[in-house]
C-alpha cells in the first residue's frame, strides 16, 4: 500500500450541501409485511462505516413511497436520528440482492457525482461521527438526537480533486476489507470449540452418551461475589482483578477495576481456571473462566473445580446451560437464579482422561484466538490510522 503526502493547503473545504444532487429523510413504517420491501433501519448500520444484513425488517410500501425512497449503488445513508453517541453512523449503499428503502431515521445523500467520490463523503462522515462531532451538534431530548439538516448540510468537507478522492476512498476501501475479514475469522472460530465438544462428548442436555451426571455443589467449590469493602483503604489499584458482568466473555476487563490483596481478603475469591456465571439481571447466563486469581461481584456465581472437572471442560459445558440459567432465572421481575439453585444444576462427567484431551484442544485453540485478536488490533489500528491521515492530506 503506497503512502504518498499530500499538502492539505492546497485542498478546498467546501459545504457539504454544494456538492450534492438530492437530500431525502426516509419514511416511518410501523407495520411488518413478509412480502413487503427491505427497509434499513438505525441497527443496520455500524459505527464502523457498514451495512450488517444479518437481520432486517419487511414493511409495505406505494408505488409512490417506492420510487421516493428506493436506493441505488452511491447512495449514503446518513443515520440523523439515534442515541447521542450513534448519531451520525454512514455508510454507503452498494447494492442488494433486492430493491432496499431507508426509514426516517436515516438521510439519504445523492452526490453531484462530478465533484465528489460518495465512498469518500461515507468515510468522511464516519470519521466525524467518530471524532463525535455529530454527537457534539445535535439536538438533544430524553434518550434520543437528531442532526439538523442544515447542520448537516453546511459542514465544510475537505475536497481533492476527484481523482484523489477515489484513491483515498481506494485505500480505505482495501484497509476496511482487511479489518473485516479478520473479524468474520474471529466470528467463524467462536464455535469451533463447542462442535469440538459435542463431537466428543456428546449435547450435556441430552446427555445421549449417558455419562454420569453430578451437581454442580458436588463437582466443585460454588462461591457468590460481594460488593468489595471500600472504606479505609485503596480497593482499587492492585493486582487481584474484580470481575463484574460486564467484564464476562470480552477479551480484556472493561471496567479495569482491581482490588488489593487485602481488600481480597474481604472479598470472595476464585483461583485462576474457575467458572464464573452472571445470575442476575440483564446479563444472566453469561460466563467466562478467571484468567488469574479473580474477586467478583455479587451478580456471579463461580464453580471452582474439584478434581473431577477439567477447568476448560467445565466452562464449555456450562456454556451449553446458559439457556437453562436464564429459564429458571425469569421467576421474578429482576432475572436471578440464587446459589441455592445453581449449584443443584447438574452436568454429565466424562473420563477425566477425554476431558483432558479436549483440553489440550483448547490450549492449541487459545493461542491461535491470540493470534487472531493482534492481527485485529493492528488491522484496526491499520485502518484507524488511514482515515485520520486520509482527511489531513497525508495519504
Amino acid at each position: 500500500m503506497t503512502i504518498r503526502t499530500r499538502q492539505l493547503s492546497d485542498w478546498k473545504f467546501v459545504p457539504l450541501g454544494q456538492l450534492l444532487k438530492t437530500v431525502q429523510s426516509g419514511f416511518a413504517s410501523g407495520k411488518r409485511d413478509p412480502n413487503g420491501v427491505i427497509q434499513m433501519r438505525m441497527n443496520n448500520v455500524t459505527t464502523d462505516g457498514n451495512l450488517d444484513w444479518t437481520s432486517f425488517i419487511r414493511v409495505p410500501a406505494s408505488e409512490k413511497q417506492f420510487d421516493k425512497y428506493r436506493l441505488y449503488p452511491g447512495d449514503v445513508l446518513f443515520n440523523a436520528t439515534n442515541s447521542p453517541n450513534l448519531v451520525g453512523k454512514t455508510a454507503m449503499f452498494r447494492g442488494y440482492t433486492e430493491p432496499v428503502v431507508f426509514s426516517n431515521h436515516f438521510v439519504r445523500l445523492r452526490v453531484d457525482k462530478s465533484k465528489l467520490d460518495p465512498s469518500y463523503l461515507a468515510h468522511w462522515l464516519t470519521h466525524q461521527q467518530q471524532r463525535k462531532v455529530f454527537e457534539n451538534i445535535c439536538t438533544q431530548w430524553v434518550n434520543q438526537a437528531s442532526v439538523r439538516k442544515d447542520d448537516l448540510l453546511s459542514l465544510r468537507i475537505p475536497l481533492p480533486p476527484l481523482p484523489e478522492q477515489k484513491r483515498i476512498a481506494a485505500i480505505l476501501a482495501k484497509a476496511d476489507r482487511l479489518r473485516r475479514l479478520r473479524h468474520t475469522a474471529r466470528d467463524l472460530s467462536d464455535t469451533y470449540l463447542q462442535s469440538v465438544f459435542l463431537e466428543m462428548f456428546g449435547d450435556p442436555i441430552q446427555n445421549l452418551r449417558s455419562w454420569p451426571k453430578r451437581m454442580l455443589k458436588r463437582l466443585g467449590k460454588v462461591v457468590t461475589g460481594t460488593t468489595p469493602p471500600s472504606s479505609g483503604e485503596n480497593m482499587f489499584g492492585g493486582l487481584i482483578p474484580f470481575i463484574t458482568p460486564g467484564d464476562l466473555e470480552v477479551d480484556t476487563l472493561k471496567t479495569q477495576r482491581f482490588v488489593t490483596e487485602q481488600g481480597a481478603e474481604k472479598s470472595r475469591t476464585v483461583r485462576a481456571g474457575s467458572t464464573m456465571v452472571c445470575c442476575i439481571g440483564a446479563t444472566i447466563g453469561k460466563m467466562d473462566k478467571a484468567r488469574t486469581l479473580s474477586a467478583f461481584n455479587q451478580q456471579i456465581n463461580a464453580i471452582e473445580w474439584n478434581n473431577e472437572v477439567d477447568d476448560d471442560f467445565g466452562l464449555i459445558a456450562m456454556k451449553f446451560y446458559a439457556g437453562v440459567i436464564v429459564a429458571r432465572g425469569r421467576s421474578t421481575t429482576l432475572p436471578i437464579l440464587k446459589k441455592s439453585e445453581f449449584e443443584k444444576i447438574s452436568i454429565p462427567v466424562p473420563p477425566l482422561a477425554l476431558q483432558q484431551r479436549f483440553a489440550h484442544i483448547v490450549h492449541k485453540f487459545e493461542r491461535l484466538r491470540a493470534q487472531q485478536r493482534e492481527a485485529q488490533r493492528q488491522a484496526e489500528h491499520l485502518f484507524q490510522t488511514l482515515l485520520h491521515r486520509a482527511f489531513r492530506g497525508e495519504l
